[in-house]
């Protein structure tokens, strides 16, 4: 069986040393968010996912969920019991609003135990993540008795929730959406039409599940411009509050998928389901986009997430696995003579998948809390010049890490895989459900290749520029003021080099994108991960000066920590940074071939 040890220690270098989270102190929750609660927060967090999660995975893998004939559905064994410890714990509400029960924890605590969660049991983990989302929407666009009818129970994990976009006829473009609403006199609204795709749509792991439900007003304008969004309880509440008369909401099927089959994913059924508006009518995707952007962090954690877990388990098995003997005598790969084979990790091409998968972790975990931190101050700082250039961060770099970590966490779940041998191929080791798994985040939440679109065709040109400008500014800033500093010297030739890339990159799709709108087509996907190169390498680099600082202070306990933070800092520049070259290299070759052939051709 697959074992997981969340990444603690990694988790608060990273907080503590590179980001320098105390320096938000004065913002409100950080004060709450001392080291020594950060890290007993980290501790249980990881314990929690270690003890009671991880050892499900495999159950819900097996199980599945199960449709009754009423419609019900149940979880995989022991699921249910996992989410009441849970939410008993105050998880669901850890960085939620105290005004109704959350605890008001920084919002990149929150994205640290979600990791932990989404390695040791990814389909578990989606049902209380999509609460999430729902919270969020309801904070910023629900009216006041929404909140205080739904945001308490949501928050203390009484109840869940999902988001319902997709149709069948209709998956991104949301402007063909058919289910209708139609108003009530008493203010509410009927509901009909199907939604698939439903993550978490039915279960019983909670009595009630909040549905947010993107449909169309009778009379309202063709596409996107006429959704509205809707609240849609599966009970609904009586005058207590409680859950009561079941709505018109149903599970019709659940679909049969290549992974995460301990969540549901569910076909729904809305006949006549009383449900209410939120926000304002025809608004309805800019409220979903709260919930959705949201998410799309999310998804990319469980890319990170799945890589991690993948690397945890191959590097155990390469330290077991006899096979062949040590090609060399070099530190680390010496072989055991006395042995009748030597472990395979000796062996270069083993430490080559392993190391690029680790180099990958490290930095995308970077990232990903620096986003996370950057989110915090978005909502949090009093300082609108700070609020704004975090914001531009999160709409510049989340459609990367959607797309790029995902991308890579599939990889490189694949290549975990691969130390195995023919032994990853068997369900009893767990590896082939870890690539199973991983697949679906690069589909949902927008396909990949969508996230490049809207990295390219929308972020890249919003405001003139001024998040990628920010962007690729900030690095030359840090290029420029680190020049000399001795750790980083054989690190910033190369990060220097992949910056100059994206900055042609950027420049050549800006000129060509607008002479012809395929040109950015074409070179999207490969720009989307350029980009995330340089990020990454833009995060070894600051890990890299975090280490460097900590050993120049003397010796430490952690002396061999912050070695290997130099030494993966430098694999990363070797092996991963050159990729920037190709990408360019594609994106300048323009869309001709790509659109020469005609599509009966195909």
């Amino acid at each position: 069986m697959p074992t997981y040890s969340a990444p603690i220690r990694d988790t608060l270098f990273v907080l503590n040393d590179v980001l320098g989270i105390g320096r938000l102190s004065n913002l409100p929750g950080f004060a709450d968010a001392s080291g020594e609660v950060m890290e007993a927060v980290l501790e249980e967090g990881g314990k929690f996912c270690r003890e009671v999660l991880a050892p499900l995975n495999q159950v819900g893998d097996r199980e599945g969920c199960t449709r009754h004939d009423d419609g019900r559905v149940t979880t995989p064994s022991g699921f249910k019991d996992a989410y009441r410890l849970y939410a008993d714990g105050g998880w669901v509400g850890l960085a939620a609003d105290p005004d109704y029960g959350g605890q008001g924890l920084p919002f990149v605590i929150a994205t640290a135990v979600g990791e932990f969660q989404a390695s040791a049991n990814m389909a578990w983990s989606m049902y209380p993540g999509l609460a999430q989302g729902a919270i969020a929407a309801l904070s910023a666009h629900g009216s006041n008795s929404q909140k205080s009818e739904y945001l308490p129970r949501l928050i203390a994990g009484e109840w869940l929730a999902t988001m319902n976009l997709t149709e069948p006829h209709c998956g991104t473009d949301l402007g063909l959406i058919r289910t209708k609403a139609v108003p009530q006199d008493d203010g509410s609204y009927r509901l009909s039409g199907q939604k698939i795709f439903i993550s978490g749509g039915e279960h019983d792991l909670t009595p009630n599940i909040i549905h947010l439900v993107l449909a169309r007003t009778e009379g309202a304008p063709a596409g996107v411009k006429g959704l509205s969004l809707f609240l849609v309880p599966k009970r609904l509440p009586d005058a207590d509050g409680a859950p009561g008369e079941a709505n018109g909401v149903t599970c019709g099927a659940i679909e049969e998928k290549m992974g995460i089959h301990g969540n549901a994913t569910c076909v729904m059924n809305y006949d006549e389901a009383k449900g209410w508006l939120v926000g304002e009518a025809h608004k309805g995707l800019k409220a979903m986009f709260t919930m959705m952007n949201e998410a799309r962090l999310g998804v990319g954690l469980q890319g990170l997430a799945q890589s991690e877990i993948a690397y945890q388990n191959a590097v155990t098995y390469a330290r077991e696995r006899r096979q062949g003997r040590a090609l060399s005598k070099k530190n680390g790969a010496a072989g055991e003579p006395a042995s009748a084979a030597d472990p395979i990790i000796v062996h270069p091409d083993i430490r080559r998948i392993l190391m690029s998968v680790r180099a990958f972790n490290e930095a995308a975990r970077a990232l990903m809390l620096d986003t996370s931190l950057k989110s915090d101050i978005a909502t949090r700082s009093p300082d609108p010049a700070a609020r704004q250039a975090a914001e531009d961060w999160l709409a510049l770099v989340t459609p990367v890490i959607k797309g790029v970590f995902t991308d890579r966490g599939f990889e490189n779940a694949v290549a975990a895989q691969q130390v195995y041998g023919g032994h990853g191929y068997i369900a009893e080791w767990g590896m082939e459900q870890f690539v199973r798994d991983a697949r679906i985040a690069m589909i949902y939440e927008g396909a990949n290749g969508i996230q490049a679109l809207d990295l390219v065709g929308r972020k890249l040109p919003a405001d003139n520029g001024r998040a990628i400008t920010a962007f690729l500014t900030e690095i030359s800033t840090f290029l420029a003021e680190n020049a000399e500093d001795a750790t980083l010297a054989t690190l910033v030739p190369a990060l220097k080099e992949g910056l100059d890339h994206l900055q042609k990159a950027t420049m050549w799709l800006a000129k060509n994108g607008m002479q012809d709108p395929d040109n950015a087509g074409a070179g999207s996907t490969d720009y989307m991960h350029l980009f995330g190169l340089v990020a990454l390498g833009y995060m070894w680099a600051k890990m890299a000066q975090a280490a460097g600082r900590a050993l120049a202070a003397g010796p430490t306990g952690d002396q061999s920590f912050y070695e290997n933070k130099l030494l993966f800092a430098r694999y990363y520049m070797e092996r991963a940074m050159p990729e920037t070259g190709t990408r360019l290299r594609r994106i300048a070759t323009g869309a001709e071939t790509t659109m020469a052939l005609p599509a009966e051709a195909f």
